[in-house]
Order: C-alpha cells, then structure tokens, then sequence
C-alpha cells in the first residue's frame, strides 16, 4: 500500500489527506496535521501519535505527494517533515521502539524488494538478503549455541534469537534508507 487506506480520513482534522505522512507507528496523518501537533508540543521532543501514543521519530510521506513538490504549499509541508526526520529520524529510542518499528519496517521493506520499480540500493539489498541467508541458514543448521536435543525449548529459543536480531539488523537498515531519503543529510 503506497498511501493511505482507500476512503480513510486524517484522524487529526478528520479531512481527506492532504499531503499524506505514514508514523513509523504505522498511522496515516496529512502532513501539515501531524506538524501542527509537533509545533504545539516541544520543539526538543518527537511528538506522540495521536491514536496509539508512541513517539513518532520517522514521518514517511506517499510518492504521489513528493512529485508534487513543484506546488509552493505541498512543499512547504514536505520541507517541514524532512525537517522533523532530520531531528528525530536518526536516534533510535532503544529496544522496545525497535520491536515496537519492526513490522513497519519489515512490511515496507518487502513492499520495496518486491517491487521492480522501485530503487533500493544495491548495498543495502545485499546486506539484507545476506543477513537472511545466514540467519536461515543458523537456524536449519545443526549446530547451535544450545542443541535442541539438549533441552527443545530453550534450543528453539536461541535459534528465535538470532532471527529476531537479524530482523532488527534488517530494520535497522532500512530505516537509515528512509532516514536518508525523507530528511537525512
């Protein structure tokens, strides 16, 4: 899905999305909404979404919207949302964000892998089918940091381990992608 759901409205201004923004939280807000409620909080700190509460550190606007940039307000706007990526698209706030970014990530990713036309580089698409390869192929190898034949719950547990660790490296990734497309230097 390149935009927001079909016959959904900004859950700030209840309006049809004007310049629509997808939250590293997976929320869909128009652009110049989810900055309004940026300019009323701190200056300092990431906003929090207004439907779930997390902190919105990466505001990811449509492809419609970014080859509209010719127009003087959807510029404006876009101006404003890279800058808020450039303060806030950087950091990571520790674990629990990153589980919490992962299937937005993962999804976007896929979405972008998938897709022909769309412009990964090739760097990052190597590390990324690199990364996967070796997780898979930990995990369907016999050797193990705990053999499950010693205890199968706990064997299966290291062998969920470095999945998850390679999904965060994956989305990790992929989010310095994104970060550099929409706001980073």
């Amino acid at each position: 899905m390149e935009g927001p759901p079909e016959n959904d409205l900004c859950s700030i201004c209840h309006g049809v999305f004007t310049v629509p923004c997808q939250a590293n939280c997976s929320h869909w807000f128009c652009g110049d909404c989810i900055m309004l409620v940026w300019d009323h909080g701190s200056a300092l700190q990431p906003c929090k979404c207004p439907l779930c509460r997390r902190n919105i550190t990466l505001l990811i606007p449509t492809e419609a919207s970014l080859q509209l940039r010719q127009d003087s307000s959807v510029s404006e706007i876009l101006r404003k949302v890279e800058t808020y990526n450039r303060t806030f698209g950087g950091r990571s706030d520790g674990l629990i964000q990153r589980m919490q970014d992962l299937p937005f990530f993962l999804r976007r990713l896929a979405r972008e892998l998938m897709d022909p036309d769309r412009s990964l580089p090739f760097i990052i698409r190597a590390r990324v089918y690199i990364s996967m390869v070796i997780s898979a192929i930990y995990v369907l190898s016999p050797v193990d940091f705990i053999p499950e034949a010693i205890n199968p719950i706990i064997g299966y547990l290291d062998d969920l381990i470095i999945v998850l660790i390679c999904f965060l490296h994956v989305s990790a990734l992929y989010r310095s992608v994104l970060y550099s497309r929409h706001g980073g230097s």
